[in-house]
Parts: structure tokens; C-alpha cells; sequence
């Protein structure tokens, strides 16, 4: 079977070869209805242009990046079949790569990345070396880090204000009338994960309560290591009656040991996440959750990256969303001594 030639597209669209062209790579006066319009054409004939021919004449690939932690992740599923679909409807292509929050697979990602000249990265995984950042910042490739920030680089970041979420957590619980409380934590190299214990602790602090650091576990982000370190927490001699857990699969690892230990939650446990994943929604009892707003964060750092393609030099934003707290049925009052 033939393969399909820009040749086809400007006839099946009805323009010519030279605003085909126009439509792929952005430029010239070219309407959006009518770069839609050839887009959907350029699907319907299953027309790839060229990337490496585009490339080696720096033009645009129209593809981009994006690091996240971990696919599996329902939050960063999430972020990801969003930046997918604003991709897709602005013509684009996203290549996803899973780091795992480690840096030699960052690394490894940004440099394949480079070699595959994509036009830009969308960056949403934890970095305790952020010198590749700074490299990739000094060559001016547009970069907008999207639920966690790169100290000290001079990039565009949309994230949440986790200090704050930390904080409306434990207001939360101190107004339920907790006092006895622990925390369940990603590692601290994630400036996420930092900034939700520290505005949690805050929280505490003000209400004249201290948080001793064996209350706050470090664990590795999914549900089987929160599971392990609630189950400890669990059988200590002085248990909690409330755990803050800094994302919703660590808390879901806090119900399913709460459960397996004979403790209902929230009666004798109560149990608040974060993030607001569609797994909160499903859990017996539902998690109360503090909530990003995934998808406008998304659209903000997807519209920024678009943006600094065409203007490296613009002046990069940090933008902070507002949490929220969402109530569900896995937070009480603490049982009555």
C-alpha cells in the first residue's frame, strides 16, 4: 500500500501543498478552523510528517515530553491521558516516560528525549540532582515543571500549594478533635511530599501540638508500603487516631492494614489522603482527600510549554492552584477514651 504524501493531504483538504505545510509547522496565516481542518485530514489518511526531516531543519516535531513518577500512579495517569488529549487536539505527540522519582532515569529520559528532538518537556517527577535542569535551562529548551518545582532554575512551574494542603489537613483533624496523629510520607527529596509534612506540622504547631519525627514514616509511593508502615504504626504501643497520608495510595495501604488489623476506620482510625485521585471515590469507607485541580494545572502548564516554543526568552512563571479539602466517610471524631 502506498503511503500517504503531503501531495494527498493539500488535495483531500482542498488547499495547497505550501499551507499543508504552514499547518504542520505553525507558521504563515493559517486559521485555527482551517489548521484544524487539516489536521483532520492529515488523521483520516494516517499522514505522518517527517519528524526527523523536520528536525534536521529546526522546525518543529511536534512532539513533547513528559516525566512523571509513575503511570501506575492514578494521579499521574491522570495528568497524562490529559496532557495526552491537549496534545493530540493541538496536533502534537507525547512520548511518557516513567522515572520512578530516580535521577539516573531522568537523566536517561531527558537525553533520549533531546536525541528524539522533541520540542519541549512537561516535568512532574521528584529531582535531588537538578543540574540536568539547570543544563537544559541554560540552552533555553522549554521546560515547565508541572506539580513539583526545581528550586533555583529559572522554568515555568504550575503546582499546588502543598504547604497550605498539609496545613488544611491537620486544621481538619485538630477541629475533629484529634491530638494523637502520624504521618505516612513519600521520601523527602520530593518537594511535594516536604512541603505537605511541613504545612501539616505547621498546622500542628499552631494548635501548640508537636509531631516527633518516629510519627512520620517515609515510604515508598504505592499502596503496598503505605500498607507496611500503617500495619507498624498500627501495632505500636501509643496508636494514633488519626494518619495523615501525603497520597491517596499511601492512604489506601492505611485502610487495607487498618482493616486486616480488626481497626474500623474511621470509628477508631480516621484516615486523610491527597490528591483527590478516582480511587478515593471507590474506597469502603470513601477517603477524605485533600485535592489538587489536576486538570487545571495541566492545561496551565501544557498552554505555558506552547507558548515558550515560539518564545524561549519569556519571562517564566511560577504559578500556585489552591487545594481543598474534600470530606468523605474515612475521617471522624476520635474514639472516646
Amino acid at each position: 500500500m502506498k503511503a500517504t504524501t503531503i501531495y494527498d493531504v493539500a488535495k483531500e483538504a482542498g488547499v495547497s501543498i505550501a499551507t499543508v505545510s504552514n499547518a504542520i509547522n505553525g507558521k504563515g496565516k493559517v486559521s485555527k478552523k482551517r489548521r484544524e481542518e487539516i489536521l483532520q485530514v492529515m488523521e483520516r489518511l494516517n499522514y505522518q510528517p517527517s519528524v526527523i526531516a523536520s528536525a534536521l531543519m529546526g522546525k518543529k516535531t511536534y512532539t513533547i515530553g513528559l516525566l512523571i513518577p509513575d503511570v501506575s500512579n492514578p494521579f499521574f495517569s491522570e495528568i497524562a491521558r490529559t496532557v495526552e488529549d491537549l496534545a493530540h487536539s493541538s496536533g502534537y505527540s507525547v512520548i511518557v516516560c516513567s522515572t520512578d522519582n530516580r535521577d539516573e532515569r531522568v537523566e536517561k529520559y531527558i537525553r533520549l528525549l533531546e536525541q528524539k528532538n522533541v520540542d519541549g518537556i512537561l516535568i512532574g517527577t521528584g529531582l535531588e540532582n537538578a543540574e540536568i535542569l539547570a543544563l537544559l535551562a541554560e540552552k533555553s529548551f522549554p521546560i515547565v515543571m508541572i506539580a513539583r518545582e526545581a528550586a533555583g532554575i529559572s522554568v515555568h512551574s504550575v503546582l499546588t500549594d502543598d504547604f497550605r494542603g498539609g496545613e488544611l489537613a491537620a486544621r481538619y483533624l485538630l477541629g475533629k478533635g484529634h491530638k494523637q496523629v502520624a504521618v505516612l510520607s513519600e521520601n523527602f527529596k520530593v518537594s511535594s511530599s516536604f512541603e505537605r509534612v511541613r504545612g501539616f506540622r505547621f498546622g500542628l504547631f499552631e494548635a501548640g501540638i508537636s509531631l516527633n519525627p518516629e510519627e512520620i514514616l517515609s515510604c515508598e509511593s504505592n499502596i503496598k508500603d503505605g500498607k507496611r508502615a500503617a500495619a507498624a504504626i498500627i501495632r505500636g504501643s501509643e496508636r494514633p487516631t488519626a494518619l495523615f497520608c501525603c497520597n491517596d495510595l499511601l492512604a489506601i495501604g492505611a485502610l487495607q492494614a487498618a482493616k486486616e488489623a480488626g481497626i474500623s476506620v474511621p470509628e477508631q482510625l480516621s484516615i486523610i489522603g491527597f490528591d483527590d485521585t478516582i480511587l478515593s471515590t471507590v474506597t469502603n469507607p470513601t477517603l477524605t482527600t485533600i485535592a489538587q485541580p489536576m486538570d487545571q494545572m495541566v492545561k496551565l502548564a501544557f498552554d505555558l510549554l506552547i507558548g515558550s516554543l515560539d518564545n524561549a526568552d519569556d519571562i517564566k512563571q511560577r504559578i500556585v492552584m489552591q487545594p481543598e479539602l474534600v470530606i468523605r466517610e474515612s475521617t471522624g471524631s476520635p474514639p472516646i477514651e
